[in-house]
């Protein structure tokens, strides 16, 4: 068999010929179709990883330059007696005030420091997978049977179903940078044209099997967030706790 090409050109070289081989043609179509595809995959998993986690890694990225974080406004800090007694101009304003985080005023979160915002769902059943995925696609969970704000009780919410990178961006987002809150930070919750301030004051990593936080307590306000620890993950659970400031 002898190879295609020029072996030898008189002149053109006094030391050495001159070697051209040529590939056949189904190899050279191998070989792009090879590197085409391998590009392919490339470019996918580019995408795949910036649609997944680009959210979140922005808000990590954010949080450490330091230019994350929301204004809290002093004007309309209520307490849970001056709130039964609010005229419907302080009712006014607090609507002003949650549209201006971008949120209602009849069920939301806002947490300055972390810049996380998001209406809430209420009443969600935390043993219905279909119902509280569908509520996380919404903004943040309220867990049916636990409290409402200004009740004396335990009011539950979560953000916390990943089980995919996918649904990572998709559900965690909101409470993706709750692990950065410390004791004294600020929470806010709109409910029903009012405004409520809590404080916190402890956080509890534990098992996606414990279900003793869903138990409400009575008679003393309490206030508990829960998302996925590590974020993207379904391995265990971070809770922070916070009572009326």
């Amino acid at each position: 068999m002898k190879p295609k090409g020029t072996i030898y050109h008189l002149g053109r070289s006094g030391t050495h010929g001159e070697i051209l081989l040529f590939l056949p043609s189904f190899i050279r179509l191998i070989f792009y179709l090879v590197r085409n595809i391998g590009a392919g995959l490339i470019a996918l998993a580019v995408l795949t990883f910036s649609f997944s986690y680009g959210p979140v890694l922005k808000q990590e990225i954010y949080y450490k330059l330091g230019e994350l974080g929301l204004p809290v406004s002093n004007e309309l800090i209520y307490s849970s007696d001056s709130i039964k007694s609010a005229d419907a101009e302080s009712i006014l304003a607090v609507q002003k005030e949650a549209q201006g985080y971008g949120v209602t005023s009849y069920f939301s979160i806002v947490i300055p420091k972390i810049a996380a915002k998001a209406n809430i769902i209420a009443n969600v059943d935390v043993g219905k997978k279909d119902d509280y995925l569908e509520a996380l696609k919404k903004g943040v969970a309220h867990a049916k049977g636990t409290f409402f704000p200004g009740q004396s009780g335990t009011i539950f919410l979560f953000s916390h179903s990943t089980d995919t990178p996918v649904n990572f961006a998709r559900y965690n987002a909101v409470f993706y940078l709750l692990k950065k809150l410390e004791n004294g930070d600020s929470i806010l919750i709109f409910f029903a044209d009012k405004k409520y301030e809590y404080e916190v004051v402890g956080k509890v990593t534990t098992t996606p099997t414990d279900t003793s936080w869903l138990v409400p307590k009575v008679g003393e306000e309490e206030l508990v967030l829960m998302t996925c620890d590590p974020p993207g993950t379904t391995w265990r659970r971070l809770l922070v706790i916070a009572q009326p400031k």
